[in-house]
């Protein structure tokens, strides 16, 4: 498993358009995601230690996110052919333990993936209304620790500062995950 560190924030780059599928079969772009405030754009998979330690935590922070206008989606671009445990299924198995109240896609092509630049598990893309990045961070400082306390991580408090302002914190720092399994054909 390699580790990997996100790029800095490039602030204000558009979102990137998509049409992917949920767990559930139904079809979402980008303007189906977004919320009055802005948009929160997570790529992670199943077995990923680094998504899998803050998973609870994330679920419960979006649903904070989404009272203040801010949605979410997440995005899962990893090769199922080596990574099986990361299949549509199984996304399915997850979104659904885990009560997601956000969309759950499939990045079958791994072409959502590679215009945003996303390079590992968790990523974040933190936008505005304008869908204007203002947030390319960590969760918090946890790494592949697990933390049971809610409300106080990084990304939590970057968006909540988006839904207000309009405008992510200048300093940030990178989120760290394993790197996205890409296809060998692409």
């Amino acid at each position: 498993m390699v580790a990997l560190t996100t790029p800095v924030c490039e602030f204000n780059q558009p979102a990137h358009d998509f049409r992917l599928q949920d767990t559930e079969g139904k079809w979402w772009t980008l303007e189906d995601c977004r919320g009055p405030k802005g948009l929160l754009v997570m790529f992670i998979c199943n077995h990923c230690p680094y998504v899998q330690a803050i998973l609870p935590r994330l679920v419960h922070e979006t649903r904070i996110l989404k009272r203040e206008g801010i949605s979410s989606v997440a995005i899962m671009s990893n090769d199922i052919s080596t990574y099986p445990e990361d299949a549509p299924q199984k996304m399915k198995g997850v979104a659904d333990h885990y009560h997601f109240s956000f969309p759950y896609l499939y990045d079958e092509t791994e072409a959502v993936a590679r215009s945003y630049g996303a390079v590992c598990t968790p990523d974040f893309f933190g936008y505005n209304a304008a869908l204007q990045l203002q947030y390319r961070g960590q969760f918090d400082g946890s790494g592949r620790q697990v933390r049971q306390e809610h409300g106080s991580s990084r990304l939590l408090l970057a968006m909540q500062q988006i839904a207000k302002t309009g405008e992510g914190p200048l300093e940030q720092l990178p989120s760290i995950g394993c790197s996205i399994k890409w296809r060998n054909d692409g």
